[in-house]
């Protein structure tokens, strides 16, 4: 929420009509238009959403060597199989996001709350790890359509 705030701040345009996919963004002072089921109910936050999903992609594809146990070059973060096995193997790694921790990975048998996983050291965060512009530079082609092809 915070990095999507700070977003809103740095390219919102005055007279712009700005919208966020189903919540409110409480700490961000610009006026935006909360849009339940957005994605299916706006183009923009539709390509807004195809957007951050390959940025993220490419993200987890970037820092993957640094958790080799997660295989995020593979699942990018995702679901599968392998990837609940490597968190009931391994437990849950910085990347995790401890947000979703009482759904997700009470389902995998792991606990109800991110509270009972073994947390990340204070100085380790995202940002320590690798900064999300030079994942996306690193692997960013002038118009893009290799790196985005190499997704499909």
């Amino acid at each position: 929420m915070a990095a999507l705030t700070d977003c809103m701040h740095l390219v919102a345009q005055v007279d712009a009509t700005r919208l966020v996919d189903g919540f409110r963004l409480h700490a961000c002072r610009l006026e935006h238009e909360r849009v339940v089921d957005g994605d299916a109910r706006s183009a923009a936050i539709a390509a807004a959403s195809v957007i951050a999903k390959v940025t993220r992609d490419r993200y987890m594809r970037r820092v993957a060597p640094l958790y080799p146990e997660w295989s995020f070059d593979g699942n990018v973060g995702y679901s599968t199989p392998e990837h609940r096995e490597a968190i009931v193997r391994h437990g849950i790694c910085p990347l995790h996001r401890r947000s979703f921790a009482s759904v997700a990975y009470s389902q995998l048998d792991l606990g109800s709350a991110a509270g009972e996983f073994e947390a990340a050291p204070e100085s380790e965060g995202l940002a320590d790890v690798i900064h999300i512009r030079d994942a996306i530079r690193a692997e960013a082609d002038p118009d893009d359509v290799e790196a985005i092809a190499g997704d499909a």
